[in-house]
């Protein structure tokens, strides 16, 4: 479980392919502090840490997530948002994030406007009872308010902080990102549904 306040960036150094799967190693300041068996949330993606080397942690995708993600995308010099599991006797500043992601969105806008930066993405229709007006999302991992929302797509504002310390400054249009609805609202979309 996570809170979507990212606390570091990383990396990618190196990929290799085991059958369908994608191991990845990560460089970063964090990885010092790791432990093996340890979830750490990748640009939104829950990932066990299964390597440790000096600077460099290693988690493996299996297929089910790279066909979810954009980790199927990641090449080695890619910009990832690092967050370890949230420690229940913290805070909880951003909102309940589980690290499944649940689609991907193409970012359609960036605009940079005096003092921040709106983006607007664009999702599957099918996930449009999920977004809400000034509801929570988790993109790359990064837990954001939407608004200006539409039955496909949604912006987001980004803050100057935000925006220097997480791969969210990376984005252009016709870039992917990792999205994971809230979950509270999943479950009350499946409960109305039933």
């Amino acid at each position: 479980m996570f809170t979507g306040i990212i606390e570091s960036t990383g990396i990618v150094n190196k990929i290799s392919r085991q059958g369908t799967n994608r191991t990845f190693w990560i460089e970063s300041a964090l990885s010092g502090e790791l432990k093996v068996d340890q979830s750490l949330s990748h640009s939104g993606v829950c990932l066990t840490v299964e390597d440790l080397f000096p600077g460099l942690h290693q988690v493996t995708a299996i297929e089910e997530t790279l066909r979810k993600t954009n980790l199927s995308d990641w090449a080695p010099g890619r910009l990832v948002n690092l967050e370890r599991c949230m420690q229940m006797n913290a805070r909880l500043d951003g909102h309940i994030v589980q690290g499944h992601v649940d689609t991907t969105a193409i970012c359609t806008k960036r605009k940079e406007i005096p003092g921040s930066w709106e983006f607007r993405f664009e999702f599957p229709g099918r996930f449009s009872n999920l977004v809400i007006e000034k509801g929570s999302i988790s993109l790359n991992g990064i837990s954001l308010t939407v608004f200006d929302v539409k039955k496909k797509n949604f912006s987001v504002a980004i803050i100057p902080y935000t925006y220097e310390n997480t791969n969210i400054r990376e984005i252009q249009a016709g870039s992917s990102v990792n999205l994971e609805f809230d979950l509270i609202g999943k479950y009350v979309a499946r409960m109305t549904h039933h």
